[in-house]
């Protein structure tokens, strides 16, 4: 019982990490795509 405690406090403590990089990246491209409209919309205008 110890060892599948043990299995799964690992597991839980390297899938956080990994999942916050995938929201950290995903938020990253969201606001990149959201400078790239802003700049585009800027050159438009001039």
């Amino acid at each position: 019982m110890k060892k599948l405690a043990a299995l799964l406090t690992v597991i839980f403590a390297v899938s956080v990490p990994l999942a916050g990089c995938n929201t950290m990246k995903g938020a990253g491209q969201d606001i990149q795509k959201g400078g790239q409209k802003m700049e585009d919309a800027a050159q438009k205008k001039q």
